[in-house]
């Protein structure tokens, strides 16, 4: 009898194997790629390639390697997929809570909590609409005249009387500056200064193993996230006492989230408020530090468009009163400017990219994407592809009014649902220090084969010096 139940049980565990190994059969492959090393993945070659100034290579390499629209890799402990190409970044943008959900490192969740960029799809949507209330585009115009004060007092204070400045630093106070202003109403330079470093500290956490240990990048990161919520609560405290105040005019983010309630009548918490506020001060200035940074690059490099710029800005101040601000028909006057613009996120974007999370199991391009892998896009698959931007190396604003732009090709605010909400903040902030900068100086680099490297934004070690020339 004993003999007789185990070659039941032998009968049974055959049948069980055929049936897998016909299901696994019919089952589409894994996409082709490498996993690298235990835990660590393909991490650190990824951070070798971006500090050492060739972002591009990461993808490029896998591209050519295994398939250039799809392939697997393992990154920040994660294991992932890339899905590349315009019909990939319309495939992600548009499969958001059917068969991806957004998602983020656990570095980034640690730091941001509760912020609709890191929190689940269904609170993110909710909180997202209370945010965007704050950054649509009738608003933002409205707060041109801010950008323009505070870019004249930072013109005046850094830049004016100097022959040679570390523009990197200079231009990071300034966006730091405007989202003080247009998120807590700050007007304190000591708190500028002290919130800053700390700020400073929490970007060089981002996109990093979350080893949380004394000395490493993330442990500082989040030390520095609590002593900065720990600031913005003050705020909050501060601007609820004057609630009833009659005086108040503030106009800015936390005011806005104080007063905003949900669809079902409920206030955010005081938590909410501060991890969203805590998250676009962040992600608000430094990706535009990034982009104005790099568009000083490009135009000390491309002296035509240097002059094309300064010829349209120099029309528009002629159309000004003297000590007139800026308003929203003079920014949509800087046509050429915003192509340079754009052009500089063509080839530089301050975000390589985004992650999601497969939310089931389904196939890509023959292959198949496990439900719970990491699922990523990336801008360098589109941005310096010839076919949708011929000869990609080369800096042409003009080809954004030359040539046809295919869909899900220019992608430095992501698309979709969870498209980047402060693209029309960063146009603004960027249009209004250009405008100014070019009005007063030109300027040259002092090392102009500086490697740029991106940690995790395109970043100079060096500083970005250069030599300005002040007009006469």
């Amino acid at each position: 009898m004993e003999y007789l139940l185990y070659i039941f049980l032998g009968v049974c565990g055959f049948a069980y194997l055929v049936f897998r190994f016909n299901i696994d059969r019919t089952k589409p492959p894994l996409p082709p790629g490498s996993l690298g090393w235990p835990l660590v993945g393909e991490t650190f070659e990824l951070q070798r390639l971006n500090q050492s100034g060739k972002p591009d290579d990461f993808h490029n390499q896998r591209a050519r390697k295994y398939n250039k629209d799809i392939y697997k890799t393992s990154i920040l402990g994660e294991k992932s997929i890339f899905i590349c190409g315009a019909a990939g970044n319309k495939f992600v943008f548009t499969s958001e809570k059917t068969l991806v959900l957004t998602w983020w490192p656990l570095s980034l969740k640690k730091l941001f909590g509760t912020a609709f960029f890191t929190a689940p799809y269904d609170e993110a949507v909710r909180t997202r609409k209370l945010v965007t209330g704050f950054l649509q585009q009738e608003v933002m115009h409205q707060l041109v005249e801010r950008f323009d004060k505070t870019c004249r007092n930072c013109m005046q204070r850094d830049w004016i009387g100097q022959n040679k400045v570390k523009a990197f630093s200079l231009i990071k106070k300034y966006a730091f500056s405007i989202a003080c202003d247009m998120f807590t109403s700050m007007d304190d330079p000591d708190w500028e200064t002290k919130m800053l470093e700390e700020f400073n500290s929490l970007l060089g956490g981002v996109f990093q193993l979350p080893i949380y240990f004394p000395g490493t990048r993330h442990y500082k990161a989040v030390k520095s996230g609590v002593f900065i919520r720990q600031e913005l609560i003050k705020v909050i405290e501060k601007k609820r006492a004057m609630k009833d105040s009659k005086s108040r005019t503030d106009k800015d983010l936390i005011s806005h989230l104080i007063e905003a309630r949900y669809e079902n009548g409920k206030l955010l918490s005081d938590i909410e408020i501060v991890d969203n506020v805590l998250l676009l001060m962040d992600a608000g200035h430094d990706t535009s530090t990034s982009t104005m940074m790099m568009l000083m690059k490009y135009l000390a490099e491309t002296p035509d468009c240097y002059h094309e710029v300064l010829q349209e800005q120099r029309e528009i101040a002629m159309q000004k009163k003297p000590g007139e601000l800026l308003n929203k028909d003079d920014i949509q006057k800087m046509k050429y400017s915003w192509n340079v613009v754009k052009e500089v996120l063509r080839l530089a974007p301050p975000i390589q990219g985004t992650f999601r999370k497969a939310k089931v199991d389904f196939t890509y391009k023959g292959y198949s994407v496990p439900k719970g892998w990491m699922v990523s896009w990336n801008t360098n698959s589109t941005h310096k592809d010839a076919e949708h931007f011929p000869d990609p190396e080369k800096f042409d604003p003009v080809r954004f009014n030359r040539d046809k732009l295919t869909p899900y090709t220019f992608v430095p605010f992501g698309g979709g649902p969870r498209m980047c909400p402060g693209n029309e903040f960063a146009k603004l902030e960027i249009l209004v220090f250009l405008h100014h900068l070019v009005q007063e100086f030109r300027w040259e680099l002092e090392f102009p084969d500086e490697i740029i490297g991106v940690d995790p934004m395109p970043t100079s070690y060096k500083g970005l010096p250069v030599y300005l020339y002040q007009h006469h």
